[in-house]
C-alpha cells in the first residue's frame, strides 16, 4: 500500500499508519483534525502523502484501538495515556488529548529490543549509577530527548547484574523485561495503581530494593521518592529539567518556602546523581544521538545543596571527571572530535559558548 491510498476501516487505517511510523524510524506520529498525519524524523515533522483529518476521522481512529472505557475516560477527562500493540509492528505510547473540543493524539513507538549503552552512543560509565547501594539518581532532560530508554537500559543493566528486586512505577509501562538475575514488577498508574503517590505509599511494603518512578511530577511523589530514597532503596526517576543544577532548583521550589530548608538537607543526603541529557543530529543526517552532562554528588556538592549554593555546582561537575563527571561541554566537544555531530550543533547546544570557544578549534 502507498501512503496515499486510503483505508476505509478506522482499525486498519490506524494500524495502516503505525506501520509507516515504523517503517519511516520516527519517532513519533502525530494525527489531529485538519491535518494530515504527520511523522517527526530525526526531530523534524514531515508530511506523508495522507489525506487531511477531519474530527469525525480522528476520533474514529483513536476510538479503534481503545477500549469503550478507556474512550469513556478520555472523553471524561480530555486526556489519555496508554500504550497500543499491533502484531509484526510494534508497541506505542500513545497521548491522546483534546484541542479545540476535538480528539488529537501523539504516537512514539516502544522498541522491542532494549538497547545497551553502547547502542545508544552512551559512556560505558553510565552503568555505574546502578552500583549505589541506595539513593535518588535522575534522568533529566526535555520531552523526546531519550530519557527512558535510558532509564531503561540501566534497569536492565541491573537485571543481569543484581538478584533485586525491581519495582517500577509507569505512567503507561513502555519497555517490557523479562526476568533475569533480578525479578521485576512493572506497574502501570491507572491499571495497577491509582497514582504514582499512591504506589509509592505502598511500595516499601513490597520488599524492593530498586525502585523506578517514571517521572516526579508533583510534591507528593518527590516527597515520598525522597523518603524511599532515605529509607535504603535504590530509586531512580526523570525530570523534564535541562541540567543539574535546574533539576536540583525544581525539586526545592516545589515545596512551601519554611519546608525548603529541610528539603536541602534531605537532598544532599540521598542524591547520588543526576544525568541530563539531550538529543542531537547527527553529521550523517542519519539519526541523533544523545550528549550528557553527569554529576555524581560528592562532598563538595552535598555542602552546596545543603548551602542552597546550587550555581557553584557546575564549576565542580568541570573538575570532577576522575569521579565520573562530566559536562555538556565536554560531552560536545567529544562528540564534534569523533566527528559524529557538526560543530554548528554544538556552538548551538553549548550552555557556555565562551567557554566552548576557549576549549578547542575545527582545522
Amino acid at each position: 500500500m502507498s501512503d496515499t491510498e486510503y483505508i476505509d476501516a478506522p482499525l486498519e487505517e490506524m494500524h495502516f499508519l503505525l506501520k509507516k511510523t515504523i517503517e519511516k524510524k520516527a519517532s513519533d506520529l502525530i494525527i489531529t483534525p485538519n491535518s494530515s498525519p504527520k511523522f517527526r524524523i530525526d526531530g523534524k515533522l514531515v508530511s506523508g502523502e495522507f489525506s487531511i483529518l477531519s474530527a469525525e476521522r480522528t476520533s474514529a481512529l483513536l476510538h479503534s484501538i481503545l477500549s469503550e472505557a478507556e474512550f469513556e475516560t478520555l472523553l471524561n477527562k480530555h486526556e489519555l495515556d496508554f500504550t497500543c500493540g499491533v502484531s509484526h509492528v510494534g508497541r506505542f505510547r500513545v497521548n491522546a488529548y483534546f484541542q479545540r473540543g476535538s480528539i488529537a493524539a501523539a504516537f512514539r513507538p516502544i522498541p522491542s529490543h532494549i538497547p545497551t549503552l553502547k547502542e545508544l552512543h552512551l559512556p560505558q560509565s553510565l552503568a555505574d549509577l546502578v552500583d549505589y547501594p541506595n539513593g535518588l539518581v535522575l534522568l533529566t532532560g526535555p520531552t523526546g530527548c531519550g530519557k527512558s530508554t535510558t532509564l531503561a537500559t540501566l534497569i536492565e543493566i541491573i537485571n543481569e547484574k543484581y538478584n533485586y528486586h525491581v519495582i517500577t512505577i509507569e505512567d503507561p509501562i513502555e519497555y517490557i523485561y523479562k526476568n533475569k538475575k533480578s525479578v521485576i514488577d512493572q506497574r502501570e498508574v491507572g491499571a495497577d495503581t491509582d497514582s504514582f503517590a499512591n504506589a509509592l505509599r505502598n511500595v516499601v511494603r513490597q520488599s524492593p530494593d530498586v525502585i523506578l518512578v517514571g517521572e516526579m511530577r508533583d510534591l507528593e511523589t518527590i516527597s515520598m521518592a525522597i523518603t524511599a530514597a532515605e529509607t535504603g532503596h535504590l530509586v531512580f526517576s526523570t525530570l523534564h529539567t535541562i541540567d543539574a543544577a535546574q533539576s536540583i532548583h525544581r525539586i526545592v521550589d516545589v515545596f512551601p518556602s519554611h519546608q525548603q530548608q529541610q528539603i536541602r538537607v534531605q537532598l544532599a543526603g540521598c542524591l547520588r546523581a543526576i544525568a541530563s541529557q539531550c538529543l542531537l543530529p547527527k553529521l550523517d543526517d542519519e539519526g541523533r544521538i544523545p550528549a550528557l552532562e553527569v554529576m555524581v554528588v560528592n562532598s563538595a556538592i552535598r555542602s552546596m545543596i545543603t548551602l542552597n549554593d546550587i550555581q557553584q555546582i557546575p564549576s565542580v561537575i568541570q573538575t570532577g571527571a576522575k569521579e565520573g563527571m562530566k559536562t555538556l561541554n565536554q560531552t560536545l566537544k567529544e562528540l564534534v572530535e569523533k566527528k559524529l555531530i557538526s560543530y554548528d550543533t554544538a556552538i548551538i547546544k553549548s550552555s557556555s559558548i565562551q567557554n566552548f570557544f576557549g576549549r578547542f578549534t575545527i582545522d
